[in-house]
């Protein structure tokens, strides 16, 4: 028997018993007194910049310095005027590597921690070579907690993530560096709630 074969054979006789998830019911995980104020800090915790929308989107993105300087900007949302990169026509991610501004829709937010979870689409490179990046989210999606977050979510198939600010590391001599490898910026967008606009 080769060596990789009794390796993986030991593996698998060392292997744990089996134990049933823990009934999480009745978890007292963390909620906020102001979910959406809660929220905005979190985002701005993290690295990234909170931007309440009053009116029209593209007003909001106006107040944005990346978004206008941006040449090549991709948006999975309605209203955004910039937008002149259609994914739909992208057959190869490699051709997304110059974008400079990325806008994309998420169905909730999370105030614990300012993430906002983004389910998939095509051609998601988008959203990981774009330099500056930027998610609407709508006020009455928010959550208090992740537990929260995973509940609403419930079973879902296929590629999401959850996104919480730009990205970072600070592996690195342990000195924080924001745009590492990937968005150097991330705007979140708090749309208004649907109860606020019927």
């Amino acid at each position: 028997m080769p060596a990789r074969d009794d390796i993986l054979a030991a593996l698998r006789a060392a292997a744990p018993a089996a134990a049933a998830l823990p009934d999480l019911k009745g978890l007292r995980a963390v909620r906020y007194p102001d979910v959406k104020r809660r929220f905005m800090e979190s985002v701005v915790e993290v690295g990234g910049r909170c931007v309440e929308v009053a009116g029209p989107l593209e007003a909001a993105l106006t107040a944005v310095p990346e978004y206008v300087a941006a040449r090549k900007v991709v948006s999975l949302v309605p209203g955004v005027a910039k937008a002149n990169v259609d994914l739909a026509g992208v057959a190869d991610p490699h051709d997304l590597h110059d974008v400079d501004f990325c806008v994309l829709s998420a169905e909730l937010g999370v105030a614990e921690n300012g993430a906002v979870w983004i389910p998939g689409f095509d051609n998601r490179a988008a959203a990981y070579l774009t330099q500056h990046l930027a998610v609407a989210v709508r006020a009455d999606a928010l959550v208090h907690n992740l537990h929260e977050a995973y509940e609403r979510i419930g079973t879902f198939s296929g590629f999401a993530m959850f996104l919480s600010g730009p990205s970072k590391t600070a592996d690195i001599e342990q000195a924080l560096v924001i745009g590492a490898h990937g968005a150097r910026s991330c705007t979140v967008l708090l749309t208004p709630s649907l109860r606020d606009h019927p």
